[in-house]
């Protein structure tokens, strides 16, 4: 097992206690509808948050649980700086932990705002 695949589910869990404190997570799944966009991110039809949440999270989550490669080339962090830039006291640590995860995935943090 690789450290990326030890780390990861660490991040993930700071990811969701991050998405929780600032009262950004769900406890409705959106719809299939909403879930299937083929847009980035799936901008026509969830927020940032529930991309991260209904998305994000639980395809990172089956890709560990069955050992499988992760992504390498990954810059989550722009995105979160401008869906989260009206809470910007608020979503820092939200922020910080996003592009913690880009650094272990792609080796680089493309984070520019709330640096820790």
């Amino acid at each position: 097992m690789s450290t990326k695949h030890q780390q990861l589910p660490l991040l993930l869990k700071a990811l969701t206690t991050a998405l929780r404190a600032i009262n950004l997570w769900q406890n409705k799944r959106p719809s299939n509808f909403a879930l299937a966009s083929t847009e980035p991110f799936c901008v026509d039809t969830l927020s940032f948050a529930q991309w991260l949440q209904f998305i994000f999270i639980e395809k990172m989550q089956k890709m560990l649980t069955k050992n499988l490669a992760l992504p390498t080339q990954i810059a989550l962090s722009p995105m979160a700086e401008e869906a989260f830039k009206e809470k910007a006291d608020t979503a820092a640590e939200l922020i910080n932990v996003i592009a913690d995860i880009d650094e272990l995935l792609s080796g680089q943090r493309e984070q520019r705002l709330y640096v820790r």
